[in-house]
């Protein structure tokens, strides 16, 4: 790849972050978008802007970006949580810790790659980039020393600040742990594995175990019922009551008669609900009854012994833990058997080993669009196909990248529709595990498999014994780091600004306003996307590591991707989100 080719792509994405960013400083003024961009304030304040025109709305501002700034880490502990803050550290660490590494290696690596072998060099804009990294010194070179030290004085420097950020971290974990005030989450403990008998029932069976063995500090449980028809009926509860607040003359309808929905084009609806009979209602609930409760003690430390202990001989039997809070509850798999989690859990384990392999794919297709002049020599019908040098700079640039972008869109749900099927009992422990997953996934597939392709790409024309798969290797891989350069660019600069601009939220907030003539869910805050946001981070994190000596140009562009996630982040936690993470 060249030069030429790096500085199309970061031209392309750097329009894109300008526009992005410019649109995102008048939507937001916009009446309309308020929700979209101002959802945890509103959650908050109960209240709307006006529909006054004013024409200061439409024009872009940067008033929101020096306030993002100014944000202090109090406000964000505040606003969001510790959660937040740890978020805020990690972006912190990562300039701190990179901007040093660019400096050490582009003053000091850079010039010995640039001109340690006796090559003729062109003018910059048509030099490959390979000119650039560890490739161009020659083997054995007596000026290895210097990447030795600049990568001992990186790793020193990373294990002294990330020391630092954690004693800060655990400092605020202690201090939120005392000032906390107790809540009913920290004396509730979560049963699940209740044996069934035909004697009594689960709620008796219940209290007769914990008054027997915990009768100390026991206080009094809840049987937990399926997400079925009772659901349903409390559903419809909530809806009957919105609609009774909404207008004075609701009719009941004592008969069961058809509900009007409504449509995509007229957006009618009915204003009439139906009872159900009372003793239907008591029916339903004690048939769906599940082997599952929350039990309450009167003191934490009660609730801590019975959430370690082992009550039974069998495992699998009377399964004790510290139940989470309850906003944090996910209540469809609470009623799920606990027989069926070590199946379901190895199921998705395999499921997700499978669709990590079967992304080998693309990526390699990718790697064979970066690596398009060694595609020449095999496939010369593309001769024809690419003879605009602004084309070539644009296929090996830009498209790769983008290209890949769009198909890693696909894993974060399928990520969490794995973690869900699980059988998780919380929302922060179903993002814990869709994180891991897709963490886990970028590190394989842009990380390794990227790698690894492109070598074989590389390796097509090479004719050399396998004595030499070694040294091949050693001097093709640093390559290959290349390839990241402009992945940074389009994964990094532009996703941030596709978070910030909420693309998927404004599309959803048209056709929901617009299309289904749906009214507005005051109620509905939507979370931070931990298990897209997070992993994203930590690669770029593992590829400024391992690329900073390698290939030094790297640094610049990670460099701008973490102020502009400094920006974002903030941002997004100040005003729009909650952050719900573990």
């Amino acid at each position: 790849m060249k030069i030429s080719a790096l500085l199309t792509s970061a031209g392309i994405n750097i329009g894109l972050c300008v526009l992005f960013w410019s649109l995102y400083s008048v939507l937001r003024k916009q009446p309309a978008f308020v929700r979209v961009y101002f959802g945890r304030r509103i959650a908050e304040e109960h209240r709307l802007l006006q529909e006054a025109f004013i024409l200061e709305r439409f024009v872009p501002s940067t008033g929101w970006i020096v306030k993002a700034i100014q944000c202090t880490e109090e406000e964000i502990l505040e606003a969001a949580g510790l959660d937040a803050v740890a978020l805020n550290k990690m972006l912190v660490f990562s300039i701190r810790i990179f901007s040093l590494a660019a400096i050490l290696c582009l003053f000091g690596i850079l010039p010995l790659h640039y001109f340690r072998r006796n090559v003729h060099h062109l003018e910059i804009p048509s030099e490959q980039l390979h000119i650039f990294t560890i490739t161009n010194v020659e083997v054995k070179s007596r000026w290895l020393w210097v990447h030795c030290v600049v990568l001992y004085i990186i790793s020193g420097a990373a294990c002294i600040l990330l020391y630092i950020e954690y004693r800060h971290i655990a400092r605020l974990r202690l201090l939120h742990l005392k000032r906390a005030t107790p809540n009913p989450g920290q004396f509730t403990v979560l049963v699940r594995g209740i044996p069934k008998t035909t004697i009594e029932s689960c709620s008796s069976d219940i209290g007769d175990f914990f008054t027997k063995y915990h009768a100390s500090s026991y206080l009094f449980h809840q049987v937990v019922y399926k997400a079925g028809k009772v659901q349903k009926i409390m559903t419809g509860a909530k809806k009957a009551c919105g609609k009774l607040d909404q207008s004075t003359d609701t009719t009941l309808d004592q008969s069961c008669k058809a509900i009007t929905y409504r449509c995509c084009l007229c957006g009618a609806s009915s204003n009439s609900f139906q009872l159900l009979p009372t003793d239907e209602v008591v029916h339903n609930i004690y048939n769906e009854e599940c082997a599952a409760a929350v039990v309450f003690f009167r003191t934490r430390y009660g609730a801590l012994v019975a959430s370690d202990l082992l009550q039974t001989s069998n495992p699998m039997k009377w399964i004790t833990d510290l139940a989470p809070e309850p906003n944090d509850v996910y209540w469809s798999n609470i009623w799920l058997p606990y027989k069926q989690l070590w199946i379901r859990r190895i199921a998705m384990l395999l499921g997700s080993l499978l669709f990590m392999f079967l992304f080998l794919l693309p990526v390699t297709f990718i790697q064979g669009l970066s690596q398009l002049d060694q595609l020449h020599q095999k496939l010369p019908f593309l001769n024809g196909m690419l003879k605009n040098p602004y084309m070539i700079q644009i296929v090996t640039g830009y498209l790769p990248s983008v290209i890949l972008q769009l198909f890693l869109y696909t894993v974060p749900p399928l990520m969490m529709l794995f973690s869900t099927l699980e059988g998780p009992t919380s929302h922060s422990e179903r993002k814990k595990s869709a994180c891991c997953k897709v963490l886990y996934f970028l590190i394989w597939n842009v990380f390794f498999v990227s790698l690894a392709s492109g070598t074989v790409i590389n390796q097509l024309n090479s004719s050399s014994s396998t004595k030499d798969i070694a040294v091949r290797l050693a001097s093709v891989i640093p390559g290959q780091t290349t390839f990241f350069i402009t992945y940074v660019l389009t994964s990094g600069w532009a996703s941030l600004s596709s978070e910030l601009m909420q693309l998927f939220g404004l599309i959803w907030n048209f056709i929901r306003k617009y299309v289904l003539r749906m009214k507005e869910d005051t109620t509905f805050v939507p979370t931070f996307p931990y298990h897209t946001e997070i992993p994203k981070v930590m690669l770029f994190i593992l590829l400024g590591f391992s690329c900073s000596v390698l290939a030094p140009l790297i640094l610049p562009f990670l460099l701008v991707y973490f102020f502009l996630g400094y920006v974002v982040y903030r941002n997004q936690v100040r005003n729009q989100r909650w952050l719900l993470l573990c």
